[in-house]
């Protein structure tokens, strides 16, 4: 079982960054993918961002460029680093990881960006 919990969502204006973090409850180093799915409202999920146990990354069209993805290991976390904020970035921000073949999810943040 892994246990995932994020943070760093908030509201903020266009243009902002915010870096969201996911605090996973064992060892980030067993996990052979992580990444960052978002869901908007009266939208369907959206992958944005992954990266897998040998730091291959991959990002949406849509976040290339605004969107970073990383691990500190040290501290069993995963990252999303968010610049140049659009309103269209407002969503429920959700981290998941892959371990032996299982997928495990935390239970999101929310993003709203203003105009």
């Amino acid at each position: 079982q892994v246990q995932l919990v994020e943070s760093g969502g908030g509201m903020v204006q266009a243009g902002g960054s915010l870096r969201l973090s996911c605090a996973a409850s064992r060892s980030i180093d067993s996990f052979s993918n992580m990444g960052w799915y978002r869901q908007a409202p009266g939208k369907e999920r959206e992958l944005v961002a992954t990266l897998t146990s040998d730091a291959y990354t991959s990002y949406a069209d849509a976040v290339k460029g605004r969107f970073t993805i990383s691990r500190d290991n040290s501290k069993n976390t995963l990252y999303l680093e968010i610049d140049s904020l659009k309103p269209e970035d407002t969503a429920d921000y959700c981290c998941y990881v892959v371990l032996d073949k299982n997928d495990y999810w935390g239970q999101g943040t929310q993003v709203c960006v203003s105009s």
